[in-house]
């Protein structure tokens, strides 16, 4: 796979599954330089469960920014037992986040968008670029319905950004399609799901949302920003 087959790629699979989608990133990429970034939304626990049914031995890292919920916790534990395989998990560097945490307190993401992504950067960035930098391709559960950002992604992309390649197999479902899928096959997931948090990141990050509200509403939901992302994901 090269950058300019990824938009013959793009047409040529637009009407198939995500598992096709999967099976043409290893074939490509190679099972060993191809990771599943996994948060343990549900987009994320379809395609680890979809990823690991074609490749068992399938790398699928996990950040854990020090921050998250009890109940993310749980879903990887959960899904540890189910699959019987090990995340690879990466942190922060303990220094760079003692040095932000004495300079501006462990709150710091609320004074100041800058600081907030400062936050982000460390805790969630540079641990992103230590996993990547072992990698040529990284798939992701990015899907276009979840915010006004995502809205023109592709199933195959280039990540400028990080200069590798990019695969979303779920770009095109529904949050509906998601859930079906969800429940059919019974895969573990986070309970704040059900007590109105669609999308989950940093327990002080992240709040519940009400009904008819976007997804991504209660993510920083203190910034007035509509382009609300940590650093992750950029177009």
């Amino acid at each position: 796979m090269n950058i300019t087959e990824l938009e013959q790629l793009n047409e040529s699979y637009m009407d198939k599954s995500p598992q096709e989608v999967i099976k043409c990133g290893i074939q490509n990429i190679g099972k060993d330089k191809l990771v599943l970034a996994s948060s343990l939304s549900i987009e994320d626990q379809v395609i680890t469960h979809m990823l690991l049914e074609i490749e068992p031995n399938a790398r699928i890292f996990f950040i854990d920014t020090g921050r998250h919920y009890q109940e993310t916790y749980n879903v990887m534990n959960s899904s540890m037992e189910r699959y019987r395989f090990k995340y690879e998990v990466y942190s922060p560097s303990n220094e760079k986040l003692e040095d932000m945490i004495c300079k501006h307190g462990p709150n710091l993401f609320y004074e100041s968008i800058a600081l907030r992504k400062k936050c982000c950067t460390i805790r969630k960035v540079e641990p992103l670029q230590r996993v990547l930098s072992t990698s040529n391709g990284w798939i992701c559960g990015l899907r276009r319905g979840q915010s006004q950002d995502r809205e023109r992604i592709e199933l195959f992309e280039w990540d400028a950004q990080n200069k590798i390649f990019k695969i979303n197999p779920l770009a095109h479902w529904s949050e509906e399609q998601t859930w079906d899928y969800m429940r059919r096959e019974n895969l573990p997931y986070n309970s704040l799901h059900l007590k109105g948090y669609p999308s989950i990141g940093c327990q002080p990050c992240t709040r519940a949302v009400e009904e008819g509200e976007d997804i991504r509403s209660g993510r920083w939901w203190w910034e007035n920003s509509e382009h609300k992302e940590c650093g992750l994901h950029r177009s």
